[in-house]
């Protein structure tokens, strides 16, 4: 499944090739056997990730889907969630949880985007190297052993 583009992906939740259960469990299963070694995600919200996916394939069901609908994706720890921990990467937010959904992620979630969770990033995005996070740096070392 790591081999699929988003429109792939899409073509295979609309034809009903694929559940968005199955893909999001995929790129879920994928963070725990990985991330600590790549500490590509600050926070994972498996259970929203995986109601999300759940609520996508009954609306996938009807044919009335949006866009985005059952594609999941992780969010830069940059945008608000709203009863999700943003941290921008800083110790200064670290128990940051707002109240709010960003423009960002309000449009992703309308159009019915699924999310796996936050992403790291250098601290309040100022650098392009990911090194400069509270929570450590992002490696690419493991990405051979990502196709599973």
């Amino acid at each position: 499944m790591h081999d699929l583009t988003l429109a792939s992906a899409r073509k295979a939740l609309r034809e009903r090739r694929l559940s968005a259960v199955e893909l999001t469990d995929h790129f879920l299963a994928s963070i725990r056997k990985l991330d600590g070694e790549i500490n590509s995600f600050v926070t994972v919200t498996e259970d929203q990730a995986r109601a999300g996916a759940r609520a996508a394939d009954a609306l996938l069901a009807t044919d009335n889907a949006p866009s985005l609908c059952g594609l999941p994706l992780g969010i830069k720890d940059l945008f608000c969630t709203n009863g999700v921990r943003t941290t921008a990467s800083s110790n200064i937010l670290r128990n940051f949880v707002p109240p709010y959904e960003s423009t960002v992620t309000s449009n992703l979630l309308a159009d019915g985007a699924i999310f796996l969770g936050k992403m790291n990033l250098d601290e309040f995005a100022m650098g392009s190297t990911n090194m400069t996070s509270a929570f450590g740096p992002v490696t690419n070392r493991g990405a051979a052993r990502v196709r599973t």
